[in-house]
């Protein structure tokens, strides 16, 4: 059989590479507020952001782009863009108020370094910028927040005030042996005088604060914020419990207070970008008297509190704390003037033929609420798909507003007065943006989808999900039954007796999956003429709670027997597949216990970082969260004998047995690995 021929070289390779990069991918929209036209037609203005690589400034690039959407009220008439994108540059956050006539902009501006940069908080009303604080130079606070774990920009209901979240002001420090300039005008008694209180401290300048770890370095202690508009006055609010750090927060019905996330600082506060299982719980605190009343369970982890449009119930999402990250999670309904909290969605332990497999999405988008303050839309990964929801928060009804589609993979950017705003593809069709209105209850299948913005497919890409089952002797014990699937990629323009070498990609996690959505680096081998086999082993998010449970204590084990040859029997899976593929890895050290217990079944490897070194850091990590309920125990104190248990189960112990070549990839924005 012949061999697929591949593109080797690599200028070919660096092309194929810029276009491809050339694909933007979207970040966020808001809707604009409905006008009406003189000839009484109404539309609606869509504000959309994209991200996109700049390979020439070495950078990742953001703009924006407008649309109209004309409708009757339940239906799109017309739709399309208005003008061509703009760059938006040092934009960090933005918001829209209530009523759509003003906007909130926080800008950073200044120059490269973050010890150069200046924050200014913005405020625009129709073609004219009304207002601009210098939240550097007020000096009330640190940097704000502007990442989706803490940061929010909250409008009041009023519209007189916006809320935000900034690093709490640390007191200046400086060295010992730092000289200034005498002043020689000053008489003996006030050089007596007791030192100002934001006068530098000597010897604290390399005092060590705990930061909340990857990608939240330097963010540790945040505070709530309240800026005046009228006045420009900033209060950061009392009676936020100091054992805990406030986020993701909002006005309260009628703007009496504040309602945030708190997530305790204990143990540790490292690692809590990845994992949603930090314990964390719902307040509010009272503007008038500072007083701070919980509103959830203290023993979980909440995330993503979102407000009503009537503004009677909130809703979020909860997972059990300290046990493994990315588990399937429960949508509760908190009522705020009963103050009883449900349970709209369970836990689903398993997946029942085409049935709802449970909640896996870390964040609800901030617009979820049907106009009836009755639904509540999200998106969420549904074995190897990603689909769109719909519950009925009376009911508890769950309803797929995207099955029966072409199979690819959805995702909810915001929904306002029922115009739902969506990124749809494929992995051979990159990310579109589309409207559509949510139908009636009982009707949630019948949207009409619109198109704003269509991407050109890639036609010498195909692909398909294959359903895979263990083999008997590698069924869990107390979870058997459980199957897992993988997405093939595969060149379309191959002859068909022409073998084609195959890259298998392991996700990360290792409490996460691969859906059916565009993705560069897959696409780009699969366009260089090798098939890519991407493994959703059991234990990856989407398949349903039994197999989340299945992976704590066969880590390095079950994952790795379901993804290698003699485990999971994917090289049946395609006759032109070659015997020896090449392996491909994310963050969880797959790579490492794929290529050494195979022998000589892998022919080359890519590790990134992070795995690696997670023996290394058994206990003390950078997800030492996982760390134990993955290897050991679910308790957040490991004993003496965890460590070991730890190494034992990590792919570091079998580097003796890897015959194949090894890339180990580090990256230069996590010096942790050094350590």
């Amino acid at each position: 059989m012949e061999r697929q021929v591949l593109l080797s070289e690599p200028e070919e390779a660096a092309a194929l590479y810029r276009g491809l990069s050339r694909q933007p991918a979207l970040s966020a929209a808001c809707l604009g507020p409905e006008v009406t036209t003189q000839y009484g037609g109404r539309y609606r203005t869509v504000h959309t952001e994209w991200t996109q690589r700049d390979l020439e400034r070495m950078e990742n690039i953001r703009f924006c782009r407008q649309y109209l959407v004309f409708h009757d009220g339940d239906s799109v008439v017309f739709a399309g863009p208005a003008g061509n994108s703009v760059e938006t540059r040092g934009e960090l956050l933005s918001r829209e108020s209530p009523s759509g006539t003003m906007k909130a902009v926080l800008r950073k501006a200044g120059g490269t370094g973050t010890a150069e940069e200046k924050q200014f908080l913005e405020v625009w009303e129709k073609n004219r910028k009304l207002k601009s604080f210098n939240l550097s130079a007020l000096e009330k606070h640190g940097p704000v927040y502007e990442d989706d774990c803490f940061g929010c920009l909250s409008w009041s209901h009023s519209e007189t005030h916006l809320l935000y979240v900034a690093e709490k002001k640390r007191p200046k420090a400086e060295s010992f042996f730092q000289t200034k300039a005498l002043d020689v005008t000053g008489s003996d008694d006030e050089m007596a005088r007791t030192k100002k209180p934001d006068q530098a401290i000597k010897g604290d300048q390399f005092l060590f604060y705990e930061d909340w770890g990857e990608n939240m370095v330097s963010k540790s202690t945040p505070v709530l914020c309240v800026l005046d508009i009228e006045s420009g006055n900033i209060s950061v609010l009392e009676g936020v419990p100091e054992s805990v750090s406030p986020g993701q927060a909002f006005w309260a019905p009628g703007d009496t207070g504040v309602v945030f996330v708190g997530w305790w600082h204990e143990p540790f506060r490292l690692g809590i970008r990845f994992c949603t299982n930090r314990r964390s719980a719902l307040y509010y605190v009272d503007l008038t008297g500072g007083k701070c009343e919980l509103l959830s369970d203290e023993s979980v982890a909440v995330t993503s509190p979102r407000l009503s449009p009537d503004q009677c119930r909130i809703v979020y999402l909860r997972f059990p704390s300290l046990v493994p990250h990315q588990q399937c999670g429960q949508l509760c309904l908190y009522d705020w003037y009963t103050r009883v909290t449900s349970v709209v969605v369970d836990i689903v332990p398993r997946q029942l033929g085409e049935d709802f497999s449970g909640i896996y999405c870390s964040l609800l988008p901030l617009g979820c609420w049907s106009a009836d303050s009755q639904r509540v839309v999200f998106d969420s990964p549904q074995r190897s798909r990603q689909d769109l929801f719909a519950v009925d928060t009376q009911m508890g009804s769950v309803t797929s507003l995207t099955a029966g589609g072409s199979g690819g993979s959805w995702k909810l950017l915001t929904i306002d007065r029922d115009l739902m705003v969506v990124q749809f593809s494929t992995p051979s069709v990159p990310p579109s943006l589309k409207v559509g209105f949510l139908p009636p209850a009982g009707k949630e299948q019948a949207v009409s989808w619109v198109s704003l913005e269509e991407a050109e497919p890639f036609p010498d890409i195909s692909w398909s999900i294959r359903v895979l089952q263990p083999p008997p002797q590698q069924e869990h014990v107390q979870y058997a039954g459980l199957d897992f699937e993988a997405i093939l990629l595969q060149p379309s323009n191959s002859p068909e007796k022409t073998q084609v070498p195959m890259v298998v990609m392991p996700h990360g996690g290792p409490h996460s999956s691969f859906v059916t959505a565009w993705m560069l680096f897959p696409a780009m081998l699969c366009k260089m003429g090798f098939a890519v086999l991407l493994v959703n082993y059991r234990g990856s998010t989407g398949f349903g709670q039994d197999s989340i449970l299945s992976l704590p204590g066969n880590v390095g084990h079950q994952d790795v027997k379901d993804v290698q040859v003699h485990g999971g029997g994917w090289l049946l899976l395609q006759q032109r597949l070659p015997a020896r593929p090449q392996c491909v890895g994310c963050d969880a050290g797959q790579v490492t216990h794929q290529v050494c217990p195979s022998g000589e079944d892998s022919t080359v490897t890519d590790a990134r970082p992070g795995g690696q070194a997670c023996a290394l850091q058994a206990g003390h990590g950078v997800l030492p969260c996982s760390q134990g309920p993955e290897c050991a125990s679910p308790a957040p104190a490991l004993s003496q004998k965890h460590p070991c248990t730890i190494r034992g189960g990590g792919g570091i112990r079998q580097l003796h047995e890897c015959c194949a070549l090894a890339m180990h990839t580090l990256g230069q924005l996590k010096p942790y690995l050094s350590a």
